[in-house]
């Protein structure tokens, strides 16, 4: 069966209707985002702040009526509040958390996010083979793809089924490689833009973790979009996380843009785990010679600087583009190899620091005056 189009959706959702407005949620122009293939349907329904929280009987029925569409497999609608044109931003400051938003996620022992300050940098290789890394150590690990815009996870993980809905209301997600993972890109289709505003995309991140059934967790990797938007600050100030990972190519500009993503963590309060120097050079699979195409060591002098630990290296090489376009990454396709034995040791580095970190408390303040 064909899949259902925009409009047939629209049709549906006019029979929704505001409780409060009168109007359904069509003719008052609360629909936004609307994306349908492949039988998956996605959309934001608009609201006041105010109303937001009244309102989860207005999103569960949306969802209702698209998904007696015929044609349509899954649905995910997401109740975003748009602030007043005059409202002040946040204020970061938040730390892991701290805010009244705060995503609870109690089977979850670390919250780990790989970041960057600039796309094209190798972030979402380096979060996937971290999190197999880190399955690789013995460790129960989930891997979030936090990228609305560009998700990748399914593709680089291999993985060709759907989150299943539970009776719970809430999405299992699939597993590859013995690693949970979810992603918006299960619930569009892979050609498909996602044309959302900052508030839908807050609203989407919070329902994948809140609305999934992550389980009991030993670490979850989250690859985060490249810069330093809404959906970082959505992820650093209403997610505890135990620390972050910035992964940068050598080069001055990166390791710029790298710094920026850095500072943003601190002044939120996030730990920043280390530094990942990707692409750091290129060895000749013919004849060995090396070469440093985009500098070397940058990242690692970078580190130094700014005070934080410098997690490794890793080479630019073809086998590690391929296995990732595969759906194989490099550290399942050739464990051994000396490849994957570089994402390990990072792995082997991050899994010390959070843990250790989560099995430490933390020291009484002693304020003299």
């Amino acid at each position: 069966m064909a899949g259902p189009t925009q409009e047939q959706v629209l049709a549906a959702l006019r029979a929704v209707r505001d409780p409060d407005r009168g109007g359904d949620v069509v003719s008052l122009g609360m629909v936004s985002g609307l994306a349908a293939g492949d039988g998956r349907v996605t959309f934001a329904i608009e609201v006041d702040p105010k109303r937001g929280p009244a309102l989860e009987p207005l999103r569960q029925a949306a969802e209702r009526a698209v998904a007696a569409v015929p044609g349509v497999t899954h649905v995910t609608a997401v109740l975003t509040a748009q602030r007043p044109a005059a409202a002040p931003p946040p204020v970061p400051g938040a730390g892991g958390g701290k805010g009244t938003n705060r995503v609870e996620l109690p089977g979850v022992r670390a919250i780990v996010a790989v970041a960057s300050g600039k796309g094209g940098v190798g972030k979402s290789t380096t979060a996937a083979n971290l999190a197999l890394g880190l399955a690789a150590e013995g460790l129960r690990v989930g891997l979030m793809d936090a990228d609305i815009y560009g998700p990748s996870m399914p593709r680089m993980m291999g993985i060709t089924s759907k989150p299943r809905a539970t009776d719970r209301k809430t999405l299992e997600p699939p597993v590859a490689y013995g690693v949970k993972v979810m992603s918006m890109g299960f619930l569009v289709a892979e050609d498909a833009p996602t044309i959302w505003r900052g508030p839908m995309v807050q609203g989407a991140l919070v329902q994948m973790l809140r609305d999934v059934e992550w389980g009991d967790l030993d670490v979850m990797v989250v690859d985060m979009p490249p810069g330093t938007g809404d959906a970082q600050l959505t992820m650093a100030q209403q997610v505890p996380l135990a620390g972050a990972v910035i992964v940068s190519t050598p080069q001055d500009i990166a390791l710029l843009d790298a710094r920026k993503g850095l500072n943003m963590f601190r002044r939120v309060d996030v730990p920043v785990l280390g530094i990942v120097e990707n692409m750091s050079y290129f060895c000749c699979p013919n004849c060995g010679h090396r070469t440093d195409i985009f500098g070397h060591g940058g990242a690692r002098a970078e580190a130094e600087r700014l005070g934080v630990e410098f997690l490794g290296e890793v080479p630019l090489h073809i086998s590690i583009r391929e296995t990732s376009d595969g759906g194989h990454p490099i550290v399942v396709a050739d464990p051994e190899g000396e490849h994957a034995q570089a994402f390990r040791r990072i792995a082997r580095r991050v899994r010390d620091k959070v843990l250790a970190a989560r099995e430490t408390p933390a020291m009484p303040r002693i304020v003299m005056e």
